[in-house]
């Protein structure tokens, strides 16, 4: 990978803000606020899911469809490697063979989103216990994410029929998130076309999807006949040519989570671009607006963009040497956004809410999901929070 993208200079960091003694002691409180929200949520749940986002405060239950069901299962894996408490893998095991109900049987899952789905709940459960089983339904996953590979585009395509003109060629920065499983895959089987699917997309989404200047279409379209570039746009952002935050955040998680299976320097240098991208337009408290265009607004701000960049940006510090100039200022600005999230919008102990991190954005343009919990900020929040607690294996 040949990097052309702008490396904006970072803002000046002033260092050793945080009282590290107080931020250790709020985080070891905010583990006890979310360990008791997910007991409580687990009995309320039942065997049912929660919906991807909150409706006034409450996640309406379905059953193990749509994209967002993992996170909840990845919220009781973490929960148990928290607590050692049974309860939580119990729960988490029952949840994976849903998963492979769901697999075996094609159940909503002609999506580019099975990454997020099985990394989460059944790579993680593999990874934690030896589950056997779980192995093979993500693997099943790996195989029908491969369908969504187009080989003349070199992209996997993103969410629509397969079929469909007027769909076909879309990749999204989203995406990035769920290659893991497919690099994943490989190791597992050792056949190395998941991985080469997986870095042909990343590389694509590296030459396409960033901007010149370290910014980042949310979509953005290749001709799947000759393979050329047609145009980026948006489905979730502000405007077209504006920069989605929880796109940029995808993307400076996601381009790390390449590089901790391909090794390529490459995709932690393009992180740190968007890192900078986004550290500089975050407003006073550190988390930010729902897109990265409407600083100094009054625009509603996006938390689960936030919880996401947090773990971009730790994984970018420890990906880094130590010498790195710009080391402690990741970490710094990952520990103080992590701060604030708990400070501001991590929901109390006693409040009348099913989710964990309030004042997050799924859709503005519909109106679904605005300034309400969501089940993905939950579970980035959650993974956060275990991250800067204690040592944890990834399971992306």
């Amino acid at each position: 990978m040949t990097i052309t993208i702008a490396k904006e200079t970072l803002l000046p960091v002033e260092l050793n803000q945080l009282d590290k003694i107080a931020f250790a002691q709020k985080m070891q409180r905010a583990r006890q606020t979310v360990l008791s929200k997910i007991s409580r949520n687990l009995e309320k749940f039942g065997n049912k899911f929660p919906a991807e986002t909150c409706e006034n405060g409450h996640y309406p239950l379905t059953e193990n469809v749509e994209w967002t069901t993992s996170f909840w299962t990845g919220q009781l894996w973490l929960a148990w490697e928290m607590t050692g408490d049974d309860r939580y893998r119990l729960a988490a095991e029952k949840q994976v063979t849903s998963f492979g109900n769901r697999i075996a049987n094609r159940i909503d899952t002609a999506t580019h989103d099975l990454g997020f789905l099985y990394s989460l709940s059944c790579v993680s459960a593999y990874k934690l216990t030896g589950n056997r089983q779980a192995r093979g339904f993500a693997l099943l996953a790996a195989e029908a994410l491969m369908e969504r590979f187009n080989t003349q585009a070199k992209i996997i395509q993103a969410w629509g029929d397969l079929n469909d003109p007027e769909q076909a060629g879309r990749m999204i920065i989203d995406c990035n998130m769920n290659l893991p499983l497919l690099y994943w895959a490989s190791e597992q089987t050792g056949e190395p076309r998941f991985a080469e699917a997986a870095r042909a997309h990343a590389e694509q989404a590296a030459k396409y999807i960033v901007r010149p200047d370290a910014s980042t279409y949310h979509t953005y379209y290749m001709d799947t006949v000759t393979g050329e570039p047609r145009f980026g746009n948006t489905h979730q952002g502000y405007a077209d040519d504006s920069c989605w935050s929880r796109g940029q955040a995808w993307g400076i998680y996601g381009f790390l989570l390449s590089y901790r299976y391909t090794g390529d320097a490459d995709q932690v240098e393009l992180s740190r671009r968007l890192a900078h991208y986004f550290l500089n337009r975050l407003p006073e408290d550190d988390v930010c607006h729902w897109d990265l265009a409407l600083l100094g607004t009054n625009a509603v701000r996006d938390s689960s963009a936030a919880a996401i960049a947090v773990c971009g940006l730790l994984s970018l510090a420890t990906a880094l040497p130590a010498t790195d100039d710009k080391r402690a200022c990741y970490e710094e600005m990952a520990l103080r956004m992590m701060d604030s999230l708990t400070e501001n919008y991590l929901t109390g102990d006693q409040e009348d809410c099913d989710g964990l991190l309030k004042h997050s954005v799924y859709h503005m343009a519909s109106g679904k999901g605005v300034d309400e919990c969501c089940s993905w900020g939950d579970y980035f929040y959650v993974e956060a929070l275990t991250r800067v607690t204690q040592c944890w294996q990834s399971y992306w």
